[in-house]
C-alpha cells in the first residue's frame, strides 16, 4: 500500500508519495489544471499496483480534485487543517513550513494515523446538490442579518425614531417600505398619513392599515436628539444602500428556498426525515445534506450525534472532571438542529416532557435545548438506519420506561 499527500492550493498541488515504511517514493508539483491532475495519477500509478491500495491524504473534503481522486478508486481522507497543524508540531519544533513539507505531512499522517480519521463518504450526487443549495441559502440568511444589524447599528446612531417605530424587527415590510420613503429623520418628519398609508400597502400589509399608520407617524414626529445634517444625510445614504442589499437577499432566499425544496423532495430520505417532529423543508434539506446519505459513513449513533457536535466532551484530569459543549463542530449542521429542537418543542409531546424534565433538572434553556437535540439525532439515525417513518411512540417509549 502507498501513501499520497496532497497539499491543496488554488493554482498548483504539491504532492509526495510514500511507502508504508515512511520512505518518499516521489515528489511532484502539478498544476491545476486537467494535465496536472493526470500528472498526479501518472505518479501515483508508478508504485501502485491496485487503486484501492491508494490511502490520500488532503485537508479539503469537495472540489473538482478531490472528485478525481475518489473517481480514481482512492481512499480519501480529508484531514482538518488544525489535525494536520499538530501532526507537524510532532516532528518539529521550528516552526518551518512549506508547501512540499506539508504534503510530506499528509502522507505520513494517512500513513501512521489513517484509522484516527474518517475517509470520505460516498455520498450520492443528490444529496450534495442539496447541500450545495441549503448552503447557499443558509449563507444569505445570514448575509441579510448582517446587513440588518448593521442597519440598526445606523439608525441608533442618528433616527431612534425608526426603532421606536419599527421596533427589532427590520425586515419587515413596513420597516424597509416606510424606511426607504423616509432614510433620514428630516424626512420622517414630514410624511403624511397617506403616503405611510400607501407605502405600507405595497409592502403588502392588508390589515390594521390605518392603525400602523397612526402609530409609525406618532414615532416619527416625536420629539429626540438630532444629529447633524450633514452626518443624518451621509447615514440616509448608508439606510439606502442598506435597503437595497435587505431586498435583494430577500429575493433570492425565496427562490432559493423553491429551488431547495425541489432539490430536497426528490431525495428518497425526504419522508423519513420530514415524519421527524420539528423538521419542515428547510431544516430537513440542511440536515440530510450535512449529515449525507452514506449509511456505512457513521457507524453508530454516537458518531452521528459527534458529527452534529450535540454530543458533549468530558476533560478529567486527576480529580477534575468538566462536561463541556463540543466547540469543534459542523456549524452549520449545529445551528439546524438547534432550530430543530426548538421547533419539535410544539409538535412532539415526548421532546416537550423531555425537555421539561430536564429544566426541571436545573438545566438552562440551551443546555435543554441542546440535550433534546442530542436526543433527536439519535431518533433520526434509528429511522435512517431502519429505513422506517419517526413513531412518537417508539421514539420516546426508552425515556418513558426509565421514568416510570
Amino acid at each position: 500500500m502507498i501513501f499520497v499527500g496532497v497539499d491543496w492550493a488554488e493554482d498548483h498541488h504539491d504532492i509526495c508519495v510514500m511507502d508504508q515504511d515512511g520512505a518518499v517514493l516521489g515528489k511532484r508539483r502539478v498544476p491545476d489544471s486537467v494535465a496536472g491532475i493526470g500528472e498526479l495519477h501518472e505518479l501515483v500509478a508508478e508504485h501502485a499496483e491496485d487503486d484501492e491500495a491508494v490511502a490520500v491524504g488532503i485537508e479539503i473534503d469537495r472540489g473538482l480534485v478531490v472528485t478525481s481522486l475518489v473517481a480514481a478508486g482512492y481512499q480519501v481522507f480529508a484531514i482538518n487543517p488544525m489535525a494536520s497543524s499538530r501532526y507537524r508540531d510532532r516532528h518539529g519544533t521550528s516552526g518551518a513550513k512549506s508547501d512540499p513539507g506539508d504534503a510530506k505531512v499528509l502522507a505520513d499522517l494517512v500513513r501512521t494515523d489513517r484509522h484516527n480519521h474518517r475517509a470520505l463518504a460516498g455520498d450520492t450526487d443528490l444529496v450534495e446538490g442539496v447541500k450545495l443549495v441549503a448552503r447557499v441559502h443558509q449563507s444569505a440568511i445570514w448575509g441579510r442579518q448582517r446587513q440588518l444589524n448593521a442597519l440598526r447599528s445606523a439608525l441608533r446612531e442618528y433616527y431612534p425614531a425608526a426603532l421606536v417605530a419599527f421596533g427589532t424587527d427590520l425586515s419587515h415590510s413596513d420597516a424597509t417600505a416606510v424606511l426607504a420613503l423616509a432614510p433620514t429623520p428630516e424626512l420622517g418628519r414630514t410624511l403624511s398619513r397617506s403616503k405611510i398609508a400607501s407605502a405600507l400597502r405595497r409592502g403588502g400589509r392588508i390589515r390594521n392599515v390605518e392603525r400602523r399608520t397612526e402609530e409609525i407617524q406618532t414615532a416619527l414626529r416625536a420629539e429626540y436628539l438630532q444629529a447633524p445634517p450633514t452626518i443624518a444625510s451621509a447615514y440616509g445614504t448608508i439606510t439606502r444602500s442598506a435597503l437595497r442589499l435587505i431586498e435583494t437577499y430577500t429575493a433570492e432566499i425565496g427562490s432559493l428556498e423553491a429551488a431547495l425544496s425541489e432539490h430536497f423532495e426528490k431525495h428518497p430520505d425526504a419522508k423519513i426525515v420530514h415524519s421527524v417532529p420539528g423538521m419542515g423543508t428547510v431544516l430537513g434539506a440542511r440536515v440530510l445534506g450535512e449529515f449525507g446519505d452514506d449509511r456505512t459513513r457513521f457507524a453508530n449513533a454516537k458518531c452521528r450525534k459527534n458529527y452534529a457536535g450535540t454530543s458533549p466532551i468530558t476533560k478529567a484530569s486527576g480529580h477534575s472532571r468538566v462536561v463541556l459543549t463540543r466547540f469543534a463542530r459542523n456549524r452549520r449542521l449545529s445551528d439546524a438542529c438547534d432550530q430543530w429542537a426548538f421547533c419539535s418543542l410544539t409538535r412532539s409531546p415526548g421532546a416537550r416532557r423531555y425537555y421539561d424534565e430536564l429544566r426541571a433538572r436545573g438545566k438552562t434553556h440551551r443546555q435543554a435545548l441542546r440535550q433534546l437535540a442530542n436526543r433527536l439525532v439519535g431518533i433520526l439515525h434509528a429511522c435512517l438506519e431502519d429505513n422506517t417513518l419517526y413513531d412518537e411512540t417508539v421514539a420516546w417509549q426508552a425515556a418513558e420506561q426509565s421514568a416510570a
